[in-house]
Protein backbone atom coordinates (compact mmCIF):
# COMPACT_ATOMS: atom_id res chain seq x y z
CA UNK A 1 0.00 0.00 0.00
CA UNK A 2 0.66 3.86 -0.29
CA UNK A 3 -1.14 6.18 1.58
CA UNK A 4 0.30 10.01 2.29
CA UNK A 5 -2.76 11.72 3.13
CA UNK A 6 -2.57 12.98 7.05
CA UNK A 7 -0.04 14.27 9.11
CA UNK A 8 0.77 10.70 10.69
CA UNK A 9 2.41 9.82 7.56
CA UNK A 10 5.44 7.31 8.52
CA UNK A 11 8.93 9.33 8.29
CA UNK A 12 6.74 12.16 6.56
CA UNK A 13 6.90 10.88 3.32
CA UNK A 14 4.29 8.15 3.64
CA UNK A 15 3.13 4.53 5.07
CA UNK A 16 3.74 1.59 2.55
CA UNK A 17 3.03 -1.49 4.47
CA UNK A 18 0.26 -0.46 7.00
CA UNK A 19 -0.73 2.78 8.22
CA UNK A 20 0.39 4.50 11.31
CA UNK A 21 -3.76 4.76 11.79
CA UNK A 22 -4.00 1.17 11.50
CA UNK A 23 -5.81 1.24 7.83
CA UNK A 24 -4.17 -2.02 6.26
CA UNK A 25 -3.60 -2.86 2.46
CA UNK A 26 -7.06 -4.20 1.98
CA UNK A 27 -9.08 -0.86 3.08
CA UNK A 28 -6.33 1.13 1.52
CA UNK A 29 -7.41 -1.18 -2.14
CA UNK A 30 -11.14 -0.20 -1.73
CA UNK A 31 -10.71 3.32 -0.98
CA UNK A 32 -8.84 3.65 -4.11
CA UNK A 33 -11.62 1.37 -5.81
CA UNK A 34 -14.13 3.55 -4.30
CA UNK A 35 -12.32 7.05 -5.44
CA UNK A 36 -11.78 5.54 -9.23
CA UNK A 37 -15.08 4.63 -9.33
CA UNK A 38 -16.16 7.82 -7.96
CA UNK A 39 -14.59 9.66 -11.32
CA UNK A 40 -16.26 7.42 -13.74
CA UNK A 41 -19.28 8.17 -11.72
CA UNK A 42 -18.44 12.28 -12.06
CA UNK A 43 -18.09 12.29 -15.79
CA UNK A 44 -21.36 11.18 -16.82
CA UNK A 45 -22.83 13.04 -14.25
CA UNK A 46 -20.95 16.18 -15.88
CA UNK A 47 -22.12 15.40 -19.38
CA UNK A 48 -26.12 14.39 -18.28
CA UNK A 49 -25.59 17.84 -16.20
CA UNK A 50 -24.25 19.43 -19.40
CA UNK A 51 -27.84 18.40 -20.66
CA UNK A 52 -30.12 20.04 -18.02
CA UNK A 53 -30.51 16.61 -16.28
CA UNK A 54 -29.52 16.27 -12.66
CA UNK A 55 -30.08 13.62 -9.75
CA UNK A 56 -29.96 14.49 -5.86
CA UNK A 57 -28.82 11.12 -4.94
CA UNK A 58 -25.87 10.78 -7.59
CA UNK A 59 -25.12 14.09 -5.95
CA UNK A 60 -25.61 13.58 -2.40
CA UNK A 61 -23.82 9.98 -2.59
CA UNK A 62 -20.62 11.73 -4.18
CA UNK A 63 -20.53 13.18 -0.81
CA UNK A 64 -20.90 10.43 1.24
CA UNK A 65 -18.58 7.90 -0.80
CA UNK A 66 -15.95 10.56 -0.62
CA UNK A 67 -16.33 11.09 3.24
CA UNK A 68 -15.68 7.60 3.92
CA UNK A 69 -12.07 7.76 2.72
CA UNK A 70 -11.30 9.88 4.77
CA UNK A 71 -8.40 9.12 6.88
CA UNK A 72 -9.94 7.49 10.59
CA UNK A 73 -13.19 7.29 9.73
CA UNK A 74 -13.75 3.58 9.40
CA UNK A 75 -11.74 0.82 8.75
CA UNK A 76 -14.16 -2.29 8.43
CA UNK A 77 -13.49 -4.26 5.12
CA UNK A 78 -17.00 -5.48 4.82
CA UNK A 79 -18.18 -1.63 5.29
CA UNK A 80 -15.78 -0.89 2.47
CA UNK A 81 -17.04 -3.81 0.04
CA UNK A 82 -20.37 -2.69 0.47
CA UNK A 83 -19.49 1.34 -0.43
CA UNK A 84 -17.93 -0.21 -3.06
CA UNK A 85 -20.47 -2.31 -4.31
CA UNK A 86 -23.03 0.94 -3.64
CA UNK A 87 -20.85 3.07 -6.08
CA UNK A 88 -21.62 0.13 -8.96
CA UNK A 89 -25.45 0.89 -8.17
CA UNK A 90 -24.99 4.91 -8.48
CA UNK A 91 -22.84 4.43 -11.56
CA UNK A 92 -26.19 2.06 -13.09
CA UNK A 93 -28.35 5.05 -12.08
CA UNK A 94 -26.35 8.21 -13.78
CA UNK A 95 -25.79 6.02 -16.88
CA UNK A 96 -29.43 5.88 -16.75
CA UNK A 97 -29.72 9.50 -16.31
CA UNK A 98 -27.32 10.34 -19.41
CA UNK A 99 -29.27 8.07 -21.63
CA UNK A 100 -32.77 9.39 -20.85
CA UNK A 101 -30.96 13.10 -21.63
CA UNK A 102 -29.31 12.16 -24.86
CA UNK A 103 -32.50 10.75 -25.90
CA UNK A 104 -34.92 13.19 -24.97
CA UNK A 105 -32.13 16.02 -26.46
CA UNK A 106 -30.85 13.72 -29.80
CA UNK A 107 -33.68 11.13 -30.54
CA UNK A 108 -33.23 7.39 -29.77
CA UNK A 109 -30.16 6.09 -31.89
CA UNK A 110 -31.01 4.16 -34.98
CA UNK A 111 -28.45 1.54 -37.03
CA UNK A 112 -26.50 3.72 -39.06
CA UNK A 113 -23.51 3.32 -41.20
CA UNK A 114 -20.82 5.61 -41.18
CA UNK A 115 -18.66 6.17 -43.78
CA UNK A 116 -14.49 5.92 -42.94
CA UNK A 117 -13.56 8.36 -46.19
CA UNK A 118 -13.30 11.83 -46.46
CA UNK A 119 -14.67 14.71 -48.64
CA UNK A 120 -13.22 17.39 -50.61
CA UNK A 121 -13.53 20.53 -48.62
CA UNK A 122 -12.31 21.89 -45.07
CA UNK A 123 -12.33 19.61 -42.45
CA UNK A 124 -12.91 19.47 -38.64
CA UNK A 125 -12.18 16.12 -36.44
CA UNK A 126 -14.12 15.68 -33.13
CA UNK A 127 -12.87 13.43 -30.65
CA UNK A 128 -14.01 12.68 -26.94
CA UNK A 129 -17.48 11.95 -25.72
CA UNK A 130 -19.62 15.48 -25.18
CA UNK A 131 -22.47 15.16 -27.82
CA UNK A 132 -24.11 18.54 -26.34
CA UNK A 133 -20.27 19.69 -27.89
CA UNK A 134 -20.48 18.32 -31.14
CA UNK A 135 -24.25 19.37 -31.81
CA UNK A 136 -22.97 22.90 -31.34
CA UNK A 137 -20.29 22.65 -33.34
CA UNK A 138 -22.41 21.29 -35.93
CA UNK A 139 -25.00 24.19 -36.10
CA UNK A 140 -22.38 26.56 -36.11
CA UNK A 141 -20.29 24.83 -39.20
CA UNK A 142 -23.71 25.03 -41.19
CA UNK A 143 -23.31 26.60 -44.48
CA UNK A 144 -19.79 27.04 -43.99
CA UNK A 145 -18.52 24.64 -46.38
CA UNK A 146 -16.92 22.63 -43.63
CA UNK A 147 -17.25 19.05 -43.22
CA UNK A 148 -17.22 17.49 -39.63
CA UNK A 149 -15.83 13.92 -39.03
CA UNK A 150 -16.42 12.09 -35.84
CA UNK A 151 -13.04 10.40 -34.02
CA UNK A 152 -12.85 7.53 -31.11
CA UNK A 153 -16.23 7.82 -28.82
CA UNK A 154 -17.38 10.55 -30.77
CA UNK A 155 -18.66 7.90 -33.72
CA UNK A 156 -21.85 6.52 -32.02
CA UNK A 157 -23.01 10.42 -32.57
CA UNK A 158 -23.66 9.55 -36.09
CA UNK A 159 -26.93 7.22 -35.00
CA UNK A 160 -28.73 9.99 -33.27
CA UNK A 161 -31.62 11.74 -35.40
CA UNK A 162 -30.80 15.31 -34.35
CA UNK A 163 -26.84 15.04 -35.03
CA UNK A 164 -27.78 13.07 -38.41
CA UNK A 165 -29.81 15.87 -39.89
CA UNK A 166 -26.82 17.69 -40.25
CA UNK A 167 -25.61 16.73 -43.56
CA UNK A 168 -22.38 18.05 -43.08
CA UNK A 169 -21.48 15.77 -40.57
CA UNK A 170 -19.83 13.17 -42.88
CA UNK A 171 -17.82 10.12 -41.42
CA UNK A 172 -15.58 8.81 -39.05
CA UNK A 173 -11.34 9.15 -38.93
CA UNK A 174 -9.28 7.30 -37.06
CA UNK A 175 -9.99 5.04 -33.86
CA UNK A 176 -9.41 4.99 -30.83
CA UNK A 177 -7.77 7.48 -28.13
CA UNK A 178 -4.53 5.95 -27.91
CA UNK A 179 -3.48 6.40 -31.98
CA UNK A 180 -4.49 10.43 -32.02
CA UNK A 181 -0.61 11.10 -32.24
CA UNK A 182 -0.63 9.62 -35.54
CA UNK A 183 -3.73 9.64 -36.96
CA UNK A 184 -4.06 13.56 -35.75
CA UNK A 185 -0.42 14.32 -37.61
CA UNK A 186 -1.96 12.63 -40.74
CA UNK A 187 -5.67 14.91 -40.85
CA UNK A 188 -5.09 18.18 -42.36
CA UNK A 189 -7.82 20.10 -40.62
CA UNK A 190 -8.62 21.78 -37.44
CA UNK A 191 -9.53 18.76 -34.23
CA UNK A 192 -10.85 19.61 -31.40
CA UNK A 193 -11.00 17.75 -27.98
CA UNK A 194 -14.26 17.58 -25.92
CA UNK A 195 -13.23 15.45 -23.10
CA UNK A 196 -9.95 14.44 -21.33
CA UNK A 197 -9.49 11.26 -23.90
CA UNK A 198 -6.90 13.43 -24.99
CA UNK A 199 -3.03 12.80 -25.62
CA UNK A 200 -0.40 15.38 -25.23
CA UNK A 201 -0.02 16.85 -29.20
CA UNK A 202 3.13 17.04 -31.18
CA UNK A 203 4.48 20.47 -32.06
CA UNK A 204 3.30 19.36 -35.90
CA UNK A 205 -0.65 19.61 -35.20
CA UNK A 206 -0.80 21.42 -32.03
CA UNK A 207 -1.54 24.94 -33.40
CA UNK A 208 -5.05 23.49 -35.38
CA UNK A 209 -5.65 21.78 -32.50
CA UNK A 210 -8.49 22.95 -29.70
CA UNK A 211 -10.32 21.99 -26.08
CA UNK A 212 -13.54 23.26 -24.81
CA UNK A 213 -15.55 22.04 -21.38
CA UNK A 214 -13.10 19.71 -19.25
CA UNK A 215 -10.45 18.59 -21.74
CA UNK A 216 -7.26 20.43 -21.76
CA UNK A 217 -3.92 20.90 -23.07
CA UNK A 218 -0.53 22.84 -22.75
CA UNK A 219 -0.22 25.44 -25.41
CA UNK A 220 -3.77 24.80 -27.14
CA UNK A 221 -6.67 27.17 -27.68
CA UNK A 222 -9.57 26.65 -24.77
CA UNK A 223 -12.59 27.27 -26.46
CA UNK A 224 -15.43 28.72 -23.71
CA UNK A 225 -18.91 28.81 -23.62
CA UNK A 226 -19.04 26.91 -26.58
CA UNK A 227 -18.21 29.79 -29.36
CA UNK A 228 -16.43 27.54 -32.02
CA UNK A 229 -15.72 30.68 -34.13
CA UNK A 230 -11.61 30.15 -33.80
CA UNK A 231 -12.08 25.90 -33.99
CA UNK A 232 -14.19 27.47 -37.64
CA UNK A 233 -12.07 29.94 -38.65
CA UNK A 234 -8.98 27.80 -38.31
CA UNK A 235 -10.52 24.98 -40.58
CA UNK A 236 -11.04 27.56 -43.62
CA UNK A 237 -7.46 28.70 -43.53
CA UNK A 238 -6.22 25.09 -43.95
CA UNK A 239 -6.21 23.11 -46.85
CA UNK A 240 -9.01 21.00 -47.61
CA UNK A 241 -9.51 17.53 -47.49
CA UNK A 242 -8.98 15.22 -50.68
CA UNK A 243 -11.64 13.16 -51.72
CA UNK A 244 -10.98 9.87 -50.64
CA UNK A 245 -12.87 6.60 -50.69
CA UNK A 246 -13.28 4.18 -47.51
CA UNK A 247 -14.98 1.74 -45.82
CA UNK A 248 -17.73 1.54 -43.94
CA UNK A 249 -18.91 1.18 -39.55
CA UNK A 250 -22.18 0.25 -38.47
CA UNK A 251 -23.12 1.78 -35.19
CA UNK A 252 -26.28 2.67 -33.37
CA UNK A 253 -27.86 -0.49 -31.82
CA UNK A 254 -29.14 1.12 -28.77
CA UNK A 255 -31.44 -1.20 -26.18
CA UNK A 256 -34.46 0.49 -27.57
CA UNK A 257 -33.01 -1.06 -31.47
CA UNK A 258 -32.21 -4.19 -30.32
CA UNK A 259 -34.70 -4.95 -28.53
CA UNK A 260 -37.80 -3.99 -31.61
CA UNK A 261 -36.20 -6.76 -32.77
CA UNK A 262 -36.52 -9.05 -29.61
CA UNK A 263 -38.62 -11.19 -30.98
CA UNK A 264 -36.85 -12.20 -34.27
CA UNK A 265 -33.44 -12.84 -31.83
CA UNK A 266 -35.49 -14.98 -29.28
CA UNK A 267 -37.12 -16.88 -32.07
CA UNK A 268 -33.44 -17.43 -33.46
CA UNK A 269 -32.12 -18.87 -29.99
CA UNK A 270 -34.87 -21.10 -29.33
CA UNK A 271 -34.11 -22.24 -32.74
CA UNK A 272 -30.77 -23.31 -32.15
CA UNK A 273 -29.59 -20.56 -35.20
CA UNK A 274 -27.87 -17.99 -32.28
CA UNK A 275 -26.09 -20.04 -30.09
CA UNK A 276 -24.16 -17.87 -27.54
CA UNK A 277 -23.58 -13.97 -27.29
CA UNK A 278 -20.75 -11.91 -26.46
CA UNK A 279 -19.89 -8.75 -24.93
CA UNK A 280 -16.58 -7.87 -26.19
CA UNK A 281 -15.72 -4.37 -25.14
CA UNK A 282 -14.61 -1.52 -22.67
CA UNK A 283 -11.90 0.76 -22.88
CA UNK A 284 -8.72 0.81 -25.71
CA UNK A 285 -5.11 1.02 -24.80
CA UNK A 286 -1.79 1.21 -26.13
CA UNK A 287 -0.45 -1.74 -23.81
CA UNK A 288 0.96 -4.88 -25.66
CA UNK A 289 -1.65 -7.70 -25.48
CA UNK A 290 -5.07 -6.18 -26.41
CA UNK A 291 -4.62 -7.87 -30.20
CA UNK A 292 -6.10 -10.44 -27.84
CA UNK A 293 -9.95 -9.01 -28.34
CA UNK A 294 -9.14 -8.68 -32.32
CA UNK A 295 -8.33 -12.58 -32.05
CA UNK A 296 -11.42 -13.67 -29.80
CA UNK A 297 -13.80 -12.08 -31.70
CA UNK A 298 -12.30 -13.51 -35.08
CA UNK A 299 -12.31 -16.69 -33.58
CA UNK A 300 -15.93 -16.16 -32.27
CA UNK A 301 -17.75 -19.30 -33.89
CA UNK A 302 -20.34 -17.81 -36.54
CA UNK A 303 -23.57 -19.01 -34.79
CA UNK A 304 -22.41 -16.51 -31.92
CA UNK A 305 -23.92 -12.85 -31.77
CA UNK A 306 -20.69 -10.01 -30.36
CA UNK A 307 -22.16 -6.97 -28.81
CA UNK A 308 -19.60 -4.53 -27.91
CA UNK A 309 -18.99 -0.62 -26.63
CA UNK A 310 -16.70 2.08 -26.08
CA UNK A 311 -13.68 2.26 -27.93
CA UNK A 312 -12.73 -0.95 -27.24
CA UNK A 313 -14.55 -1.95 -30.35
CA UNK A 314 -11.98 -0.20 -32.61
CA UNK A 315 -9.80 -3.23 -31.98
CA UNK A 316 -12.65 -5.73 -34.50
CA UNK A 317 -15.53 -3.27 -35.59
CA UNK A 318 -13.87 -3.20 -39.07
CA UNK A 319 -14.43 -6.92 -39.42
CA UNK A 320 -17.32 -8.25 -41.69
CA UNK A 321 -18.44 -10.56 -39.61
CA UNK A 322 -22.41 -11.10 -41.52
CA UNK A 323 -25.42 -11.73 -40.14
CA UNK A 324 -27.49 -14.60 -38.44
CA UNK A 325 -31.08 -14.52 -40.57
CA UNK A 326 -30.69 -10.77 -40.74
CA UNK A 327 -29.79 -10.37 -37.24
CA UNK A 328 -26.44 -8.68 -37.87
CA UNK A 329 -23.24 -10.50 -35.84
CA UNK A 330 -21.95 -7.27 -34.57
CA UNK A 331 -23.57 -4.82 -32.95
CA UNK A 332 -21.95 -1.59 -31.84
CA UNK A 333 -23.80 -0.25 -28.33
CA UNK A 334 -22.56 3.42 -28.55
CA UNK A 335 -19.95 4.72 -25.99
CA UNK A 336 -18.59 3.62 -22.83
CA UNK A 337 -21.79 4.75 -20.61
CA UNK A 338 -24.03 2.64 -22.63
CA UNK A 339 -23.33 -0.27 -21.13
CA UNK A 340 -26.73 0.89 -19.79
CA UNK A 341 -28.23 -0.14 -22.98
CA UNK A 342 -26.37 -3.51 -23.15
CA UNK A 343 -27.59 -4.52 -19.74
CA UNK A 344 -30.91 -3.03 -20.22
CA UNK A 345 -30.90 -6.38 -23.90
CA UNK A 346 -29.56 -8.63 -21.25
CA UNK A 347 -32.56 -7.92 -19.00
CA UNK A 348 -34.90 -8.01 -21.27
CA UNK A 349 -33.39 -11.28 -22.66
CA UNK A 350 -33.44 -12.81 -19.20
CA UNK A 351 -37.19 -11.85 -18.28
CA UNK A 352 -37.86 -13.35 -22.04
CA UNK A 353 -36.24 -16.91 -21.27
CA UNK A 354 -37.56 -16.91 -17.54
CA UNK A 355 -33.84 -17.07 -16.10
CA UNK A 356 -31.55 -14.91 -14.66
CA UNK A 357 -28.89 -12.64 -16.26
CA UNK A 358 -26.00 -15.71 -15.46
CA UNK A 359 -28.01 -18.09 -16.72
CA UNK A 360 -28.17 -16.49 -20.59
CA UNK A 361 -25.65 -17.82 -22.47
CA UNK A 362 -24.23 -14.81 -22.36
CA UNK A 363 -20.26 -14.09 -21.71
CA UNK A 364 -18.36 -10.78 -20.97
CA UNK A 365 -14.80 -10.29 -22.45
CA UNK A 366 -14.23 -6.71 -21.31
CA UNK A 367 -11.26 -4.51 -21.68
CA UNK A 368 -10.51 -1.66 -18.77
CA UNK A 369 -8.41 0.75 -18.59
CA UNK A 370 -9.50 3.71 -16.45
CA UNK A 371 -12.30 5.16 -13.96
CA UNK A 372 -15.03 4.69 -15.88
CA UNK A 373 -14.50 1.11 -16.89
CA UNK A 374 -14.19 0.58 -13.35
CA UNK A 375 -17.91 1.97 -12.18
CA UNK A 376 -19.11 0.12 -15.49
CA UNK A 377 -17.39 -2.98 -13.47
CA UNK A 378 -18.70 -2.39 -10.12
CA UNK A 379 -22.18 -1.88 -11.66
CA UNK A 380 -21.99 -5.30 -12.66
CA UNK A 381 -20.61 -6.68 -9.77
CA UNK A 382 -23.01 -5.02 -8.13
CA UNK A 383 -25.85 -6.52 -10.40
CA UNK A 384 -24.20 -9.99 -9.34
CA UNK A 385 -23.11 -10.29 -12.82
CA UNK A 386 -20.19 -13.50 -12.64
CA UNK A 387 -17.87 -15.16 -14.65
CA UNK A 388 -16.59 -11.70 -16.53
CA UNK A 389 -13.13 -12.02 -17.78
CA UNK A 390 -11.10 -8.54 -17.89
CA UNK A 391 -7.70 -7.71 -19.34
CA UNK A 392 -5.68 -6.98 -20.81
CA UNK A 393 -4.22 -7.05 -16.62
CA UNK A 394 -5.80 -6.77 -14.27
CA UNK A 395 -6.41 -3.33 -12.08
CA UNK A 396 -2.81 -3.27 -9.64
CA UNK A 397 -5.25 -1.57 -6.78
CA UNK A 398 -6.54 -4.73 -6.14
CA UNK A 399 -4.69 -6.68 -3.07
CA UNK A 400 -4.23 -10.22 -3.79
CA UNK A 401 -7.12 -10.28 -0.65
CA UNK A 402 -9.63 -8.42 -2.65
CA UNK A 403 -9.33 -10.01 -5.54
CA UNK A 404 -10.04 -13.36 -4.22
CA UNK A 405 -12.94 -12.06 -2.62
CA UNK A 406 -13.94 -10.91 -6.60
CA UNK A 407 -12.88 -14.12 -7.80
CA UNK A 408 -15.12 -16.05 -4.82
CA UNK A 409 -17.85 -14.48 -5.07
CA UNK A 410 -17.99 -13.27 -8.87
CA UNK A 411 -15.90 -15.36 -10.31
CA UNK A 412 -13.89 -12.56 -11.78
CA UNK A 413 -11.37 -14.02 -13.87
CA UNK A 414 -8.55 -12.47 -16.52
CA UNK A 415 -8.00 -13.11 -19.77
CA UNK A 416 -5.94 -16.17 -21.03
CA UNK A 417 -5.90 -16.70 -24.80
CA UNK A 418 -8.84 -16.11 -27.42
CA UNK A 419 -8.21 -20.41 -28.04
CA UNK A 420 -8.78 -21.05 -24.52
CA UNK A 421 -11.13 -18.27 -23.07
CA UNK A 422 -13.71 -19.82 -26.12
CA UNK A 423 -13.25 -23.37 -25.35
CA UNK A 424 -14.15 -22.72 -21.47
CA UNK A 425 -17.27 -20.50 -22.16
CA UNK A 426 -18.76 -22.71 -24.80
CA UNK A 427 -17.21 -26.52 -24.04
Amino acid sequence: MFCYQCEQTAGGTGCTRAGVCGKNEDIASLQDTILIGLKGIAAYAYHARELGARDEEVDAFMHEALFTTLTNVDFDLNRHIEMALKVGAVNLKVMELLDKAHVERFGAPVPTKVSTGTKQGPGILVTGHDLLDLYELLRQTEGTGINVYTHGEMLPAHAYPELKKFPHLVGNYGSAWQNQKKEFEEFPGAILGTTNCVLIPKESYRERMFTCGIAGLPGVTHIKNRDFTPVIEKAKALPPLEEKAGGELTTGFHHTAILSIAGQVIDAVKAGKIRHFFLVGGCDGARPGRNYYTEFVEKVPKDCVVLTLGCGKYRFNHLDLGDIGGIPRLLDIGQCNNAYSALQVALALAGAFNCSVNELPLSLVLSWFEQKAVAILLTLLHLGVQNIRIGPSLPAFLTPNVLKVLQENYNLKPITTPEQDLKEILG
